[in-house]
């Protein structure tokens, strides 16, 4: 029997966040190369019960990832932007919604929840 809920390993849904969201860093907007390396980023924080799910995820450098540390993800886009730094709020919108939707569909994710949700909340606030 195969199992419907497997997700694809780390460097797969690195690859794919690439493919949908292009070769920039979510947070600063830089481009990609041998000098700036893409990491995973999970949107919503593993420490805050963030699933390894690939609607959870987005490409961003390893200075930005580090950086960001555990902080909400409108938290950091309002560090991003304090700091002169071109942040794609849409992308990180897009994330957020697709991992709502995930939850809704496949449960789980007790944890998660609530900051999910207010995570959204305040970014549609403004």
């Amino acid at each position: 029997m195969v199992d419907v809920t497997a997700q694809p390993d780390r460097a797969a849904r690195l690859a794919a966040a690439l493919e949908r969201d292009g070769p920039t860093c979510v947070w600063c907007g830089r481009t990609f190369d041998r000098h700036v390396r893409p990491t995973t980023e999970h949107v919503v924080p593993r420490v805050r019960g963030g699933p390894s799910w690939a609607e959870n995820e987005v490409a961003a450098c390893s200075r930005c990832n580090a950086a960001r540390g555990h902080r909400g993800a409108v938290e950091w886009l309002a560090e991003c932007r304090a700091r002169g730094w071109a942040p794609d709020a849409g992308r990180v919108a897009r994330a957020l919604e697709s991992l709502a939707a995930a939850v809704a569909v496949r449960g789980g994710q007790r944890r998660a929840r609530p900051h999910l949700d207010a995570q959204l909340r305040r970014l549609r606030a403004g």
